[in-house]
């Protein structure tokens, strides 16, 4: 089981989080390729942690990879987001988490467009969207 940072109890995350959200958040799930809601989104805005509302991503980074997942190029800031080795699955893969409350978003790939070459391949279901004002 993952190590969150302190702050909600688990069943206060069960509470604040759909189901979907929960295990993907919490439990480190991934939704399926082409189905989140932020899959196709181009919105001016900044997207942000679905569990506590970090600013993670701004839409100006973001980019259509053809991966089925939302992809961006870098995050906010570096501080923004924590990245940690995952050996699951029988696979090496850096995941990527929120820096502010430690939950899953998705993977980091070194397959990204300029300027950066790497692609924040993240879950819709952690994220939510603020749109620019």
């Amino acid at each position: 089981m993952n190590q969150h940072k302190p702050g909600k109890t688990d069943e206060q995350w069960r509470e604040s989080l759909s189901p979907e959200q929960y295990a993907v958040c919490r439990c480190s799930a991934t939704e399926p390729p082409f189905s989140g809601k932020w899959y196709r989104h181009k919105e001016p805005g900044t997207y942000v942690c679905a569990a506590c509302r970090a600013a993670l991503f701004a839409s100006e980074a973001k980019y259509d990879s053809g991966s089925g997942w939302p992809s961006f190029f870098q995050p906010t800031t570096r501080a923004a987001v924590s990245l940690q080795q995952d050996e699951s699955h029988g696979m090496h893969r850096t995941e990527v988490r929120c820096a502010a409350c430690d939950s899953h978003l998705g993977h980091l790939f070194p397959d990204g467009p300029k300027p950066t070459g790497l692609r924040y391949c993240i879950n819709s279901l952690a994220l939510d969207f603020e749109p620019l004002k």
